[in-house]
């Protein structure tokens, strides 16, 4: 009788623990893992390990497990091990590299990519990646900053390295392709010289300058906002990401389609690394043929960005879409209907939501899994890595500091900058070559004098249940009449029309008023027209008047980076003016109700007041 009470008082407990603290269970299993994470990180910084050093391991402990699955090719732990080593060899012998020389890549995801990046930490050097969507003056600049002095592309990038070899050629920089022959003059093939090194062991020596604090990668920023800088990502900093957060085993295999020039998939290599894991690889995203590879790889876990959930969303629906063995997908960015509609029509998917950024020195995790939300706050995580939400003027570009020149906390429910501490165990480590932006990134004496945050740059705020939301990035929140509008906020309610499939949205300057008024990029759904009349009733029912764009701007396809961000600093440029811009463009007009096209001559009466906004 005795032991019936006491689990009866158990099971009341437990009933009172899951109505009074619904997430305690999630909350004790993250804090575990935060424990594991941290106890293997300080077995990393005491053996001096570095991710290469975990697959050295892997190659050791099972050499013929899979590794990296391609088209129709299968790369095992040491297949990589062994190609990484003739990558090696190949620059020690065909160039003038040395410890701590950094090689620029230049070329899409394939296994090479891969090997290139492991060859060159087996000699204690560094790569750049560089995206492959750039071309000319911006290529030129993505390479010149990183400091390279040996570059290899794609072969199907020569073209593009073809208009820069001259400048390239000056500078002494020595040019392969990643083909087995070339003739063009100034550029070397690579894969032919390959095919012909020994696969053997890398000299462990040949690496002993590498520390956990020396530069692993440069990855770049996006540049929706200005030109990319090349952030410098150490060896400390892969070893930090744990996959163990996300519940990734060794047996998964992960499906990478991200370009590897971002952080985002280059960060799914190094996980699958730490897991000891199989990456199915492909070259690039594809809506259509997605579900088909991961029946194909047998994939486990995916990942996603920006939009790509919601591409998936878009398909046309198949019997057989719920036929699949993915249990987990790991990424940032999906809106919360996305989220929703993801999982009713593909099925029981964990979907782990992340906080973070290439450069940044504190990521964030929704491992409780309310759907949108990106991440939960949690006493150990936050004490381990200081981060907070404090009030931001986003007309003088600003946090707000009270009397003794403090910054201010936000309140609950209330969007403010999200602001990480730079201390010892989360260093910033900045740009490479580019002081004036590392610096730019700083903000000091935030809560007491001579400390230091890093400046995401990014609009969160946290709700009753302690979840933490994005509302927008500091450069798209823009203020009309005189209220902050949020530019996620307008396009997630654009796209809930029926006719709209995509919508940018940005503010462009009007002369005579104060702010930027709101404009929007649209893309229409195929077969479907702008509804002008319903879009009008729609925003009108769904958004204040202030954030209702004011104008429309019809396109075939919005800009995206290679993560699927929405390209903004060209079209706010080109502002309205239909003398100067090809699309169809259209003007809220609230006195018939309704979007009209916007004439030359609406234009002139917008600029001359005789139209008020």
């Amino acid at each position: 009788m005795f032991v019936w009470v006491i689990v009866f008082n158990i099971l009341l407990f437990v009933i009172f623990l899951y109505h009074r603290y619904p997430y305690f269970l999630q909350d004790v299993q993250y804090i575990i893992n935060i424990f594991l994470v941290r106890y293997r990180l300080s077995k990393v910084r005491e053996k001096n390990s570095t991710i290469l050093d975990r697959f050295l391991e892997s190659v050791k402990r099972h050499p013929n497990k899979p590794f990296i699955l391609f088209e129709d090719e299968s790369y095992s732990y040491l297949d990589a091990d062994h190609q990484s080593n003739k990558v090696a060899r190949v620059l020690l012998q065909h160039t003038d590299i040395k410890k701590g020389d950094i090689v620029a890549v230049f070329s899409g995801n394939q296994p090479f990519f891969l090997w290139i990046w492991l060859g060159l930490v087996k000699i204690g050097c560094s790569a750049a990646f560089l995206n492959n969507n750039m071309r000319s003056k911006s290529l030129l600049h993505c390479f010149s900053c990183s400091g390279a002095n040996v570059l290899i592309a794609g072969e199907e990038f020569k073209e593009a390295v073809e208009e820069i070899l001259p400048t390239l050629t000056e500078q002494n920089v020595t040019v392969f392709i990643l083909a087995d022959q070339c003739t063009t003059a100034g550029m070397e093939s690579f894969t032919d010289k390959t095919s012909q090194a020994s696969p053997e062991p890398i000299p462990a020596d040949l690496r002993s300058n590498v520390t956990l604090l020396s530069p692993a990668v440069y990855i770049y920023t996006s540049g929706t906002t200005g030109l990319p800088k090349a952030a410098v990502l150490t060896h400390m900093k892969l070893q930090a990401l744990s996959y163990r957060t996300f519940g990734v085993r060794f047996t998964d295999i992960f499906y990478l389609y991200l370009p590897l020039y971002h952080s985002a998939g280059f960060y799914a290599f190094i996980g699958s690394i730490e897991r000891g894991s199989t990456i199915a690889l492909r070259s690039k995203f594809s809506a259509s043929h997605f579900w088909d590879d991961c029946r194909k790889f047998n994939v486990t876990v995916i990942q996603y960005i920006g939009e790509t959930l919601r591409y998936l969303c878009n398909t046309p629906k198949k019997p057989n879409e719920r036929s699949h063995r993915v249990r987990i997908a790991i990424g940032n960015g999906v809106r919360a209907d996305v989220w929703r509609e993801f999982l009713k029509r593909f099925g029981d998917i964990s979907v782990k939501e992340v906080y973070a950024s290439t450069e940044g020195n504190v990521g964030i995790l929704n491992y409780a899994g309310k759907i949108g939300a990106v991440g939960r706050v949690n006493f150990l995580h936050k004490w381990i890595f200081p981060y907070a939400i404090i009030k931001y003027d986003i007309v003088r570009e600003e946090p707000l500091r009270n009397s003794d020149g403090f910054c201010i906390k936000a309140k609950t429910g209330e969007a403010g900058l999200l602001v990480t501490q730079i201390t010892q165990k989360a260093p910033f480590a900045g740009y490479a070559r580019d002081l004036k932006q590392t610096e730019k990134k700083k903000l000091h004496d935030v809560f007491v004098k001579g400390d230091q945050y890093f400046n995401t740059g990014d609009l969160l705020w946290i709700d009753e249940e302690n979840f933490i939301h994005f509302h927008d990035r500091i450069g798209d929140t823009f203020r009309w009449k005189g209220e902050n509008v949020s530019t996620n906020e307008v396009s997630d309610i654009l796209t809930m029309m029926p006719c709209v499939l995509e919508a940018n949205v940005y503010g462009v300057t009007v002369p005579g008023h104060e702010g930027r008024a709101g404009m929007a990029a649209v893309r229409v759904k195929e077969g479907e027209q702008f509804d002008c009349t319903g879009t009008f009733r729609h925003v009108s029912s769904y958004l204040p008047a202030y954030a209702r764009p004011r104008f429309i701007r019809i396109q075939d396809s919005l800009a995206v980076t290679g993560t699927f961000k929405h390209m903004k600093v060209r079209l706010v440029e080109e502002g309205f003016n239909p003398d100067g811009i090809s699309d169809d463009l259209y003007l809220l007009d609230e006195k018939d109700k309704t979007y009209v096209p916007l004439t030359q001559m609406l234009y002139d009466s917008v600029l001359s007041g005789l139209i008020k906004l």
